[in-house]
């Protein structure tokens, strides 16, 4: 028998660093001087980069000192239902794709479980409806949907090979085999870096050979996690990194919530910590809370920063690690401009969020089961559709206890379109949509307790869903993400890091804010002199042999 293939992980491909082996590695992140152990840094954020990296100095003996301005977890966000023991609306970050090992290590740590997400058309939605141009289609896999939804598929596989050599380089990336990943992505860089999503798609043969509406319905409802069109104005690398890592597809949920990933985090004493006496947490350091949220951050000597916090309170790092999103830098921190270079204010200020906005019911069973007895069809479906609501999404509990419907899952204008109104208008407003799609289906008879809803871009401490690059952002990107490695920077750039998947290549996915969490770790741990073993070098001590291509200015 033939051995089986490794899985594509994400593995690069910007930085081909394997972050999960060094994490799982015996011999640990690294160790700072004995005299070192103790000193206190500045985490700024309890989203999930702050919290790795908060666990990860702990662990390293360090004093982690978080704050945080609104609620721990950030956009790994669950928010219970009224009286229902775990059930739970995920208003951020919903499905981990399994190839998000660094993720899935906290993950395993924390003993959580997972299940496949019910993404259309896989087996864990039990059916998928795709409603376009007023016309509704059913079935359980792409082959029950008429040829014209797999033409679009495969004119997209096609596109993917013929402008980006898609097979050879998630081969190299299954392979680890970072001299032929660096070779082919070092190509694709220069060529679609200024060229958005749509102009790889447009121009594609694949797709010059079908219609408008095929582009148009690979917009609408595209494959496997639904359309694509908010994505397509993006540079054609962000979608590239997305695909080659697979994390458009065999994607998880967490059992219970997501949050639970950040709160464990949090509560969890790290089995033989340095410095630190056995069961020590992030916790027990911080008395059960986190620091209140901070208003200025700036430099008092070459060796200290000092952090304010909104009630005025003063505390001096010598070393302070940022994973808000980079406009609050600017928006709601005052943060010295000489703390990073021009260059780097540029990218931070020219970071573009995308919105985004989703709706929550609880129901009282999984009534979408039931069967249509015309029809022998669900009486309700996985749904993607061109209207308002674009994406519905069914969770399914069990037959004893209550369902959730992700009523409608939108994006950019769509989510604007949600942005002035209540839950309340939003409810009613995803029932009429859906009611077009179902018109025998009383979807409202079914909901129990009160609806939940998100807007990201209203909210104040975040300003957005994540980070979406535009043509011509490499360039800023590879700044905020290059920035941990501190030695050639001039002194008073020194001592401040960032991380949080907006730094990261692969914006809106989890395992870019861990991997640049633990970039901040190493960072963090040289900079106050501590070092990897050597059979553990850490992503810095390799960055000059994987550090990503560098375009012209």
């Amino acid at each position: 028998m033939s051995p089986a293939r490794p899985p594509v992980t994400a593995f690069g491909p910007d930085f081909p660093f394997p972050y999960d082996d060094w994490i799982s590695h015996p011999a640990g992140l690294g160790r700072v001087p004995p005299e070192k152990l103790g000193t206190e840094v500045a985490v700024v954020g309890a989203g999930i980069a702050g919290l790795v990296a908060a666990y990860e100095l702990l662990r390293m003996g360090l004093r982690p000192v978080v704050y945080e301005s609104s609620r721990l977890g950030g956009r790994l966000r669950s928010q219970p239902f009224e009286g229902a023991d775990g059930i739970v609306a995920e208003l951020g970050g919903m499905r981990f794709p399994r190839s998000s090992t660094a993720f899935h290590h906290y993950v395993d740590l924390l003993g959580l479980r997972t299940e496949p997400f019910p993404n259309p058309l896989t087996p864990a939605a039990p059916s998928t409806v795709i409603d376009l141009h007023g016309r509704t289609y059913y079935g359980r896999t792409l082959a029950d949907l008429p040829p014209f939804f797999t033409e679009v598929a495969d004119a997209w596989a096609s596109a993917l090979e013929e402008g980006a050599g898609f097979e050879a380089l998630q081969e190299a990336i299954r392979n680890r085999d970072t001299a032929t990943l660096q070779r082919l992505w070092h190509e694709l860089v220069p060529l679609w870096d200024d060229r958005t999503f749509y102009d790889f798609v447009s121009a594609s043969k694949a797709f010059a050979g079908l219609t408008y509406r095929h582009r148009e319905a690979f917009g609408q409802v595209g494959f496997g996690t639904g359309g694509w069109d908010s994505d397509f104005p993006n540079s054609m690398l962000e979608i590239l990194r997305v695909v080659t890592t697979a994390c458009d597809e065999d994607q998880l949920l967490v059992t219970g919530g997501v949050e639970q990933v950040p709160q464990g985090l949090w509560r969890r004493a790290p089995e033989h910590p340095a410095h630190w006496p056995a069961g020590t947490s992030l916790s027990s350091l911080h008395g059960g809370g986190t620091r209140p949220g901070v208003a200025r951050i700036h430099r008092v000597d070459p060796d200290t920063i000092r952090v304010t916090d909104v009630h005025g309170v003063e505390r001096d790092y010598g070393a302070v690690l940022t994973t808000c999103q980079s406009w609050l830098l600017t928006t709601q921190i005052r943060t010295d401009e000489s703390l990073f270079s021009q260059e780097l204010w540029m990218a931070l200020d020219r970071t573009r969020y995308m919105q985004s906005t989703k709706t929550f019911v609880m129901v009282d069973r999984p009534f979408w089961r039931d069967t249509d007895p015309a029809t022998g069809r669900d009486v309700l479906s996985m749904t993607l559709t061109d209207r308002l609501t674009r994406s519905t999404y069914l969770f399914d509990h069990g037959d004893d206890r209550p369902g959730v419907i992700c009523l409608s899952y939108s994006w950019m204008s769509d989510s604007l379109k949600m942005l002035p109104y209540p839950v309340e208008k939003r409810v009613d407003l995803a029932l009429r949509a859906l009611r077009k799609i179902y018109p025998d289906v009383d979807i409202a008879s079914h909901i129990i307790g009160d609806p939940i809803t998100m807007t990201w871009e209203s909210d104040p401490h975040s300003l957005g869903a994540f980070k979406g690059a535009l043509p011509g952002h490499y360039r800023y990107n590879r700044r905020m993400y290059c920035h941990f490695v501190q030695d050639d920077l001039p002194s008073a750039e020194r001592g401040i890091f960032m991380a949080g998947d907006d730094v990261s290549w692969t914006p809106a996915w989890a395992e870019g804010a861990v991997q640049t969490a633990l970039n901040a770790v190493w960072g963090i741990a040289h900079h106050l002199g501590g070092s990897c073993a050597p059979e553990n070098p850490g992503p810095g001590d390799r960055f000059a042999e994987l550090a990503p291509p560098a375009l012209p200015d």
